[in-house]
């Protein structure tokens, strides 16, 4: 799908949002309150196509699950209740779900076959298989497990000291999930700190975890018990409309309600680097702590960005690199060669689709330069089925004055079903 996006002399961007529910806590409340013992209520999930093929992989394991208009309610069967799915599993575009499944499905005593789209299809499952195959499970699929489709017989685990060569939240998960029905104690080591709310989540459901620096241990056999969850919005979504309220001139948002995460908050603390005008105020703090944040037009400087920060803001560079075009000076990217196996090489397709809207980007092995100080024009751009790319386009073209066309805007569906209406609500 095509959408059209006009953009007619100086526009400003006011009013107050809240964003959908975080992907990853979504995510992470189905999962575990499918496996726990007892029924449990999610408040804020966010219902994006990720998120529902979640629901829907594990009702196809026998979870009753129900969506009512304020929550979502979880009839845990316990571990051992999961039932072997009579058909494959398909988790759509969503990597969270086929590798955090693979984590859980490496303790069940039965087979399973997951597929997903075609960006699935390209993106690296072995960071995952080759740990959970050293507990005992057995995993093949494509290149020898490498890539999807990918099929797992699981049970029998042992526990395992694990030295994650990357930074990854999902890989880091997947083995805790699966460490939590082995014998003995799992302990993954990451070169840095990547986000940490499987382990709040677990925490909440009643699972005992040790986490010390960069070392995160789990016990097996425990068992999780039923809970309420209630999601904050996702900082991922939210950093669309940090960086416009900033970008745009004369704007002034307010977005309630925002998860603000310590591993997640890198966008935060880059965009207030580069001299962006952001108030936080906070709203909550149980499972997750939350804010409401405000953001005002600001004149922006280029700065460097790599090193540990980068695992905090991974997703949020596409729109960080849009915002750059608008800073006074160079903004080197660096460190993030983890952008090539995202939903799309993010790499190429930012600098591909910015260089069509006239923006000066060249690409880097890891990462990017941008040369700030760029006035932006209508284009004919692709999110090439990335929702973040997408969103990233559609914010740009607040900056470009006449007709931009996105392709493939559905895909932005994924993570924040209504983006359109609040970006037409900002901008009227």
């Amino acid at each position: 799908m095509t959408i059209i996006l006009k953009t007619e002399g100086d526009i400003q961007l006011k009013g107050t949002i809240r964003v959908p529910g975080d992907k990853s806590i979504s995510h992470r409340a189905v999962m575990l309150g499918a496996i726990a013992k007892g029924k449990t209520k999610v408040y804020g999930l966010l219902t994006g196509d990720d998120c529902l093929n979640t629901i829907e992989c594990f009702r196809k394991m026998g979870v009753v699950i129900r969506r009512d208009e304020d929550y979502v309610e979880i009839d845990g069967t316990g571990f051992d209740g999961l039932q072997e799915p009579v058909e494959i599993l398909d988790v759509g575009n969503s990597g969270t779900t086929i590798r955090l499944m693979l984590g859980i499905l490496a303790g069940a005593p039965f087979h399973t076959c997951l597929i997903g789209d075609a960006s699935i299809a390209k993106r690296p499952m072995d960071r995952v298989a080759l740990p959970l195959r050293q507990m005992g499970a057995k995993i093949d699929g494509r290149d020898d497990g490498s890539f999807a489709p990918i099929s797992i017989r699981g049970g029998g685990l042992e526990g395992i000291d694990y030295v994650s060569p990357v930074a990854s939240a999902q890989v880091k998960s997947a083995i805790l999930l699966a460490g939590l029905h082995a014998e003995g104690v799992t302990t993954v080591i990451e070169p840095q700190s990547s986000r940490n709310h499987t382990e709040r989540m677990l925490r909440a459901f009643g699972c005992q975890i040790e986490v010390d620096g960069l070392k995160t241990a789990i016990k097996g056999k425990q068992d999780l018990h039923g809970t309420t969850i209630h999601v904050p919005g996702d900082i991922s979504s939210a950093a669309f409309f940090l960086a416009a309220g900033v970008i745009v001139p004369n704007s002034e948002l307010k977005i309630q309600n925002v998860g603000i995460n310590p591993t997640r908050t890198g966008i935060i603390d880059v965009l207030k680097e580069m001299g962006a005008n952001i108030i936080e105020e906070t709203a909550s703090d149980e499972i997750e702590p939350a804010a409401d944040i405000t953001i005002k037009s600001s004149n922006l400087k280029g700065i460097e960005i790599g090193g540990d920060i980068i695992p905090r803001l991974i997703d949020e560079i596409p729109i960080i690199a849009l915002a750059a075009t608008q800073a006074e000076g160079k903004t080197i990217i660096k460190d993030a060669a983890e952008l090539k196996v995202k939903e799309t090489n993010r790499i190429d397709t930012v600098v591909q689709e910015l260089t069509k809207m006239g923006a000066k980007i060249e690409p880097t092995d890891d990462g990017m330069i941008i040369y700030g100080g760029t006035k932006l024009r209508p284009a004919l751009v692709d999110s090439h089925g990335d929702h973040r790319i997408g969103m990233m386009l559609a914010i740009a073209s607040c900056l470009a004055e006449g007709e931009t066309f996105i392709e493939n805007s559905e895909a932005i569906s994924i993570s924040y079903p209504n983006f359109f209406q609040h970006l037409k609500e900002l901008k009227s």
